[in-house]
């Protein structure tokens, strides 16, 4: 009688195991270790397996600042990632070697995010993260959302020359997300250069482009950008009228799908 009796006992143990979610297929414990990582782990990991954000997850330029809300945000030290106790983390540029070291000899697995300026590059950073987390159905779901808006926006500049600027008086060339969001928006970079660049901004005053597109002008800080070339008075009088579009800072921070939102945001900007 013994045996059927402990053999009922261990399948009600295993219903209830199941009924509460606790499987070995339940989700893997989640930390991000900076602002860019965390926008990919708020998108794809199940709320409840978040066990640490990082402590810009609620900034201004945090894309899914909103999401962040009520999780839990720690240091990037060897610390706060044991009080953790992640199965799993995903950074871009938070935490030095030292740090990644650490985790790898106590067996924790780290995701590291590629540094990208296109489209594919994303694509790649998205499918890397929803199969560490096993949630490669939320990554394609997520990436087909960025499809569809890129589908959206192609073409609508009808190759118009634009021209990036941010408050600090810099622009973006060829080999950034910008560059890829203009591309995917129909529009020619007017900026002649490659990666990131002191905007000439004499010529503009002189020659001002035919579109100027601004980034980062909703996150005044108290300092450089408050007073920076890029907020010139004659910079604002000679680009008066040609402003297509001011992206916000929280979409131009990290290089991720919310790029497409940026390259939606221009399209429409063209169509009214």
């Amino acid at each position: 009688m013994r045996a059927p009796l402990a053999a009922l006992f261990a399948g009600g143990a295993i219903a209830l195991a199941c009924a509460v979610g606790a499987s070995p297929a339940a989700a893997q414990r989640v930390m991000s270790l900076d602002s860019c990582a965390d926008q990919y782990v708020l998108a794809l990991a199940p709320r409840e397996a978040v066990v640490g954000l990082s402590p810009r997850a609620q900034a201004p330029d945090s894309f899914l600042r909103a999401e962040a809300r009520g999780l839990p945000r720690r240091r990037t030290t060897i610390e706060a990632v044991l009080g953790a106790q992640p199965d799993i983390v995903v950074r871009q540029w938070g935490g030095d070697p030292r740090l990644v070291a650490a985790m790898a000899r106590r067996g924790i697995r780290t995701v590291s995010l590629d540094d990208v300026s296109d489209f594919d590059g994303v694509r790649a950073n998205v499918r890397r993260v929803a199969a560490a987390l096993n949630r490669p159905a939320a990554g394609e779901a997520l990436l087909a959302r960025m499809d569809g808006k890129l589908a959206r926006a192609a073409g609508a500049g009808r190759g118009r020359r634009a021209f990036y600027l941010t408050p600090g008086g810099y622009t973006a060339g060829s080999g950034t997300m910008i560059d890829a969001m203009f591309k995917a928006a129909g529009f020619a970079n007017a900026a002649t250069g490659p990666y990131f660049a002191p905007a000439p901004l004499e010529r503009l005053v002189l020659a001002p482009p035919q579109a100027v597109v601004l980034g980062f002008f909703d996150l005044t800080r108290a300092g450089a950008d408050r007073w920076g070339p890029g907020r010139h008075a004659a910079l604002r009088k000679a680009t008066q009228g040609r402003v297509v579009a001011s992206l916000p800072g929280a979409m131009l921070g990290c290089s991720a799908w919310f790029a497409a939102d940026g390259a939606e945001r221009l399209a429409e900007a063209t169509r009214r």
